[in-house]
């Protein structure tokens, strides 16, 4: 009888610890299968004309007299990109108030001088989409030339840095900044991000949190299959200048953060072999590719 039970524990367990080997090659083969898919489908990466920023006082990028007099004209893109398991926007442009107008718009300090052609639901219509198809929308920063159309996109999640989203929505904001909290009030599907945040959880698509130009700023890298991995700036840079010399502009949150984070940003670049996209440089803006085609 002891014989018999010891011979059905061994039986048991034997089945059990093939069951547990099914099971883990069943897992890794579902998980393979779905890297295959991802790697298979691909990434695409479309850049979009959010407008165009002239820098009328380019000394306002530095924290001295290094531009005094001179003035920069900025792109001011915004980015839709398109991964197996969703689709996330990238920034939002300069508000969509200013399509149509007959010039562009000169702010009362004369520090910029703005325009915008376009609207995001014509842009979007040209690579067969609209912001209904838009899942996740990550913003770099809340500053008015990166949240103009963002409450077009309000059933997306919005991926935001919780130090970003406290700063937005503080009663100091809302009274003396009423115009940038109201560009994003509306957006009430938020997830509130603390660091980095793998957006797809397989690598492809990373938010990598580098505050110090506003409390939660964040840049986004992205892993493409045939172009390589691409970061994208936010505004933690301006113009390749900015970047060279680490110029901090005068109107940061924190000049000190800001270059922990250029610091933290050039060593995570270098580390991946990354092509950096300085957002606001025209000639970043023009390396890409514009829709219908695509980055990938």
């Amino acid at each position: 009888m002891k014989k018999l039970l010891l011979l059905l524990v061994i039986v048991l367990g034997f089945s059990s610890c093939k069951d547990f080997k099914e099971g883990l090659k069943d897992g890794y083969n579902a998980a393979k299968k779905e890297a295959e898919a991802t790697k298979k489908q691909g990434i695409k990466l479309y850049t979009l004309d959010g407008g165009t920023v002239q820098a009328n006082k380019l000394e306002l990028f530095s924290q001295d007299t290094t531009y005094t007099g001179q003035s920069k004209t900025f792109a001011d893109a915004f980015y839709v990109i398109v991964h197996p398991k969703g689709t996330l926007m990238w920034d939002t442009g300069l508000p969509e108030s200013l399509v149509g107008l007959p010039e562009p718009f000169t702010d009362p300090s004369g520090a910029f001088t703005v325009s915008r052609n376009d609207s995001v639901v014509s842009q979007l219509s040209k690579i067969d989409m609209t912001p209904a198809d838009i899942d996740f929308l990550a913003l770099s920063h809340t500053h008015f030339d990166h949240s103009g159309h963002a409450e077009k996109i309000k059933n997306a999640k919005w991926l935001v840095q919780e130090t970003e989203y406290n700063f937005i929505t503080s009663e100091e904001v809302q009274k003396n900044n009423a115009d940038i909290y109201n560009a994003v009030n509306d957006l009430q599907n938020v997830q509130k991000l603390n660091g980095d945040y793998d957006v797809f959880e397989d690598g492809t698509v990373i938010i990598k949190s580098m505050p110090g130009h506003t409390p939660g700023h964040q840049v986004l890298f992205l892993k493409l299959e045939n172009a390589g991995n691409v970061l994208l700036t936010g505004d933690l840079y301006h113009f390749q200048e900015n970047r060279d010399s680490k110029g901090v502009p005068s109107f940061n949150y924190d000049a000190d953060m800001t270059l922990k984070s250029m610091d933290e940003f050039e060593a995570f670049a270098k580390q991946n072999n990354a092509d950096v996209y300085i957002q606001h440089s025209k000639d970043d803006f023009y390396r890409l590719p514009k829709y219908p085609k695509y980055l990938d």
